[in-house]
């Protein structure tokens, strides 16, 4: 590894990452993708507030398909501010100032988690450069400076979490054992890397986390299974094997020991949670990969990964990370040699068995971006500074090193803000508004002190209310975790896979979803299955209803209060009004109150112009707004 040195405090400390991640996740004002909300929030807010909540659980907690170590580890901050709120209601605790307290819950444990993983990134790269390096200090601001880590370490993808936690066992594992065998005059056998004090500790926090990890997201396994064989089998590395017999049959042990515990606790947890005993992760290879349900959700070329989403995840920090991969570190101890040819095997082996699967998103990778922030420091330390000047006086200037190479180190930190800084504030930022005017005009017409008797009488029938339809495509916006009170009743369509067919049929090749099929015949689709004066007929048993209100029964709504959607649906909307009897009958007047900006470009075309609130005229109270 690196040569021995002196150690001095870090100029940074965690409190000081913490409060970065902490304003990070609570500011950032965008929507990404619909897991961060439907994979963590919305099975969180229902454990946390019952079934009777809102909650939208899709179709994959029906099917066990998820850890339910994730929703409830937001569960518990959920708790809390409910508690509290409790606690604080007798003294008047205004009903927005608790829903502001339930959104900062997830937000602040997500900046904490953030932060960790910042912070361990941070130790990865001292265990392997040297405790408090300069090579160790540019991996952190590698990773504060991404403007991915910015964009996502602060959203509730269980990605964020897998992230972090593989981070952390990275730092926990022993590196030594990668390194080269050392003996001694007086003991020729050479010395066993386990037998160090703590080394057997750490290991096992190290098992746990990495069994964690892979109990989250199971493709987590490809980083671990590199890990552990080339920690035994040594191909291409540098120097004899430190490693016995006794020494592999320790950590084998600890593998099972450590996996096994882990495991217990999840399938305990699981059956807490889900009512019976299930494995998720047998559940997830057999829908997404054996079944083939995960194309449904799109497929991408095999390069993918390479030509996209390494260069997305990377961003400014490309041109140090792809020299790492291609010829990793051949210049100091064989530890540290082989150590970076172990971090870049890791990164191929798992881009390489993604590249096998047809579904594929950037987050899937996410893991590896502290991999790559690690192995890019040597060559970004070296191109942004100069070297120290040998044997110059130690403590004169001449022994420091200077920032070189100025333009550029500028340029890439006003690209790494410009994207950051649009993605996180301004891309999408309609899905998240739009939920908060809703919200607030619930509270607005629904709150105690602004009811009027003719208004309290009236909301003795709220519960009939449907207050808002969204015709937009499925998962375009957060649900009960933004919306916050249960009876905002509210109707969203749907994209349930086809669970009931078989791969290769004409049934699975020709299904429609429900949004799918508004945007085929929007007019038809609304006089058909949301307003016709007969139900439609029942969908198959294996098909799962949202988590829509009670009183939504498909074809059979009630007049919504307001209409949400895409600003491109509103002439099929006043067609729909206009020249159908359905549409007719209903007596709706549409009227835009609310309109927000939601970016400068979409990849689906669906989604593309901005999102409009409109009011159906039929009560009294709307607000006196327009768009």
């Amino acid at each position: 590894m690196a040569p021995p040195r002196s150690v001095r405090k870090s100029r940074i400390s965690f409190t000081d990452v913490l409060l970065v991640r902490l304003v990070n996740a609570l500011s950032i004002a965008t929507f990404f993708q619909p897991d961060e909300y439907f994979q963590s929030l919305e099975p969180a807010w229902n454990l946390a507030f019952g079934s009777d909540s809102g909650s939208w659980l899709t179709w994959e907690w029906h099917y066990q398909l998820r850890s339910s170590l994730h929703p409830i580890l937001f569960a518990i901050p959920y708790m809390l501010v409910d508690y509290l709120a409790r606690l604080l209601e007798p003294f008047g605790l205004p009903a927005a100032l608790r829903s502001s307290m339930l959104l900062a819950a997830p937000a602040v444990l997500q900046g904490f988690i953030a932060a960790l993983g910042d912070w361990y990134t941070f130790k990865l790269a001292s265990n392997i450069y040297g405790q408090d390096s300069l090579n160790a200090n540019v991996a952190l601001m590698l990773q504060l400076v991404s403007p991915w880590q910015w964009y996502c370490a602060s959203r509730t993808f269980s990605n964020s979490l897998e992230a972090t936690i593989t981070t952390m066992a990275l730092g926990f594992w022993p590196w030594p054992l990668l390194g080269a065998a050392t003996t001694t005059k007086e003991n020729p056998k050479p010395l066993d890397p386990l037998r160090q004090s703590g080394v057997i500790s750490r290991l096992r926090v190290c098992l746990c986390l990495a069994a964690l990890a892979v109990v989250l997201r199971p493709t987590n396994v490809l980083i671990w299974a590199t890990v552990a064989c080339l920690t035994i089998t040594r191909p291409f590395f540098r120097g004899p094997s430190p490693l016995s017999l006794s020494t592999i049959s320790v950590l084998i042990r600890e593998a099972i020991l450590c996996g096994s515990v882990v495991l217990g606790l999840s399938l305990l947890a699981d059956r807490a949670y889900f009512g019976f005993w299930t494995l998720p992760a047998h559940n997830w290879l057999n829908f997404n990969i054996t079944k083939s349900l995960a194309v449904f959700y799109g497929s991408n070329p095999w390069h993918y990964y390479i030509l996209q989403g390494i260069p997305l995840l990377c961003t400014t920090i490309l041109p140090f990370v792809l020299p790492a991969l291609i010829r990793p570190q051949t210049k100091g101890t064989a530890e540290l040699e082989n150590t970076h040819r172990t971090l870049a095997a890791a990164v191929l082996v798992t881009v390489t068995t993604l590249s096998l699967i047809s579904h594929k998103e950037v987050r899937f990778i996410y893991p590896l971006l502290p991999i790559f922030s690690v192995l890019a420091a040597p060559c970004a330390t070296s191109f942004f500074t100069t070297p120290p000047k040998a044997g110059a006086p130690k403590g004169a200037a001449a022994s420091k090193r200077q920032v070189r190479n100025k333009g550029y180190l500028v340029a890439g930190l006003a690209v790494n803000c410009l994207l950051a800084g649009y993605l996180s504030y301004f891309h999408q930022g309609a899905p998240i508004q739009v939920l908060s005017f809703l919200r607030q005009d619930y509270e607005r017409i629904h709150a105690p002190s602004s009811r009027t008797a003719t208004a309290a009488a009236a909301d003795s029938n709220r519960s009939e209310e449907l207050f808002a339809l969204f015709l937009m495509p499925c998962h375009s916006t957060p649900w009960r975790s933004h919306l916050v009170h249960a009876n905002l009743h509210a109707y969203a369509l749907t994209c349930d896979p086809p669970l009931h067919t078989q791969p290769n049929t004409v049934e699975r090749d020709t299904y429609r979803d429900e949004a799918d099929r508004f945007y085929d015949e929007p007019v038809g689709f609304l006089q058909r299955e949301l307003f016709s004066a007969t139900p439609p007929p029942a969908p198959p048993a294996s098909v799962v209803p949202g988590g829509r209100s009670p009183n939504a029964v498909p074809g059979m709504l009630n007049p919504p209060r307001y209409i949400v959607g895409f600003e491109g649906v509103e002439a099929h909307l006043r067609d729909f009004l206009t020249t159908t009897e359905e549409g007719r009958a209903m007596g709706l007047r549409l009227r835009p109150v609310w309109r927000g900006f939601n970016g400068l470009f979409h990849e689906d075309w669906r989604r593309a112009g901005n999102i409009v609130v409109w009011d159906t005229g039929i009560f009294p109270d709307a607000p006196d707004v327009s768009a």
